[in-house]
């Protein structure tokens, strides 16, 4: 069965071809990272214009790499949400006048289901149930997957994303956009326990997460260094804070696996590419005897391979869609 993905949800335009669910012939990513970065983020209106010029010659690249054809596919799917409105409505457009034209089922996929569904293309073995945390630019969440088109959630975050902090962070000390990768590097200079910057536990009970406070912390820890003209090691603050959200990160995810009666935990989202993170969640998951599997940095950030892998179980579910899909930008799991 071949599968044709399609993600556009935020500054990557990928189109992507699966077959059977987890092998991948092709997948192919336009990012926008460079035109976004001057202004320190995405910016919506500019994402859309970049999807409509890319998003032909992006599926028509996945296909060719793949050797296959449109009338090859048995199915479409496409990210109809959550993400930046505008941008999704480029890859829903494209996939249901592909869907019309091939007169091919279209399958609605989740875009954190999707990043669920990284796991098992980096780790063929990897079957439900497991814990997934899912930390991104705009969600961090803990997962229950019970099935493969079957979630609970857990825990989330009450304000900032993981992600979100990673790249505000970035951007008061000065080291540019997409600030978790940056943050990551310049970690390993630093020293993680410099500055003492708080974790966040709302009750014992509770493993939401709260992000905007440790954010917070390190803003203003900035702001009276400089008001006192003390000078800061930018490397100690990148460690202590990165150490700060991991410890979080880390500890909820391997609570929610041992209340589950779990022992098995996937890690999902462009936070899951962070190298500290996939130590420290590794290193615990080991000390009680829990299988940990994250997925190749590829598959961390947005893509359609991904999107292709849920549309696959979506389509033995007969999960379809018709032409009156509609991009959704905000959408509960």
């Amino acid at each position: 069965m071949y599968i044709l993905g399609i993600e556009s949800s935020c500054d990557e335009t990928a189109a992507a071809v699966l077959e059977d669910g987890r092998k991948v012939l092709s997948n192919v990513i336009n990012t926008q990272i460079d035109l976004h970065k001057k202004y320190g983020g995405v910016v919506p209106e500019i994402a859309s214009r970049k999807h409509i010029e890319s998003i032909d010659a992006v599926i028509d690249e996945a296909l060719e790499r793949a050797g296959k054809r449109l009338g090859d596919m048995d199915a479409i799917a496409v990210t109809y949400g959550p993400g930046l409105v505008g941008a999704l409505l480029v890859g829903v457009s494209a996939a249901k006048a592909l869907a019309y034209a091939a007169e091919k089922p279209l399958v609605p996929v989740h875009h954190i289901k999707g990043h669920i569904m990284a796991n098992f293309l980096s780790h063929p073995g990897l079957e439900p149930p497991f814990v997934c945390l899912v930390a991104s630019g705009g969600h961090s969440h803990i997962v229950e997957v019970k099935d493969y088109t079957e979630f609970e959630i857990i825990a989330r975050t009450r304000d900032d994303a993981a992600g979100e902090a990673f790249d505000k962070i970035a951007r008061v000390l000065g080291l540019g956009y997409p600030g978790g990768p940056l943050i990551d590097a310049l970690a390993k200079e630093g020293d993680a326990e410099a500055v003492s910057f708080p974790r966040v536990r709302f009750d014992k009970n509770c493993l939401d997460f709260s992000f905007s406070g440790v954010k917070t912390a390190v803003i203003n820890y900035l702001h009276k260094a400089e008001q006192r003209g003390e000078s800061i090691n930018k490397a100690d603050i990148a460690a202590s804070f990165q150490a700060a959200v991991i410890d979080v990160l880390c500890g909820h995810t391997i609570e929610a696996a041992l209340k589950s009666n779990i022992n098995t935990i996937a890690v999902a989202g462009g936070v899951a590419s962070n190298s500290e993170l996939r130590k420290r969640i590794r290193e615990s998951g080991e000390e009680r005897n829990i299988r940990v599997f994250y997925p190749e940095p590829v598959f961390c950030t947005d893509n359609a391979a991904m999107i292709a892998c849920a549309g696959y179980y979506g389509y033995l579910k007969g999960d379809f869609a018709d032409l009156t899909l509609n991009a959704a930008a905000n959408l509960p799991l």
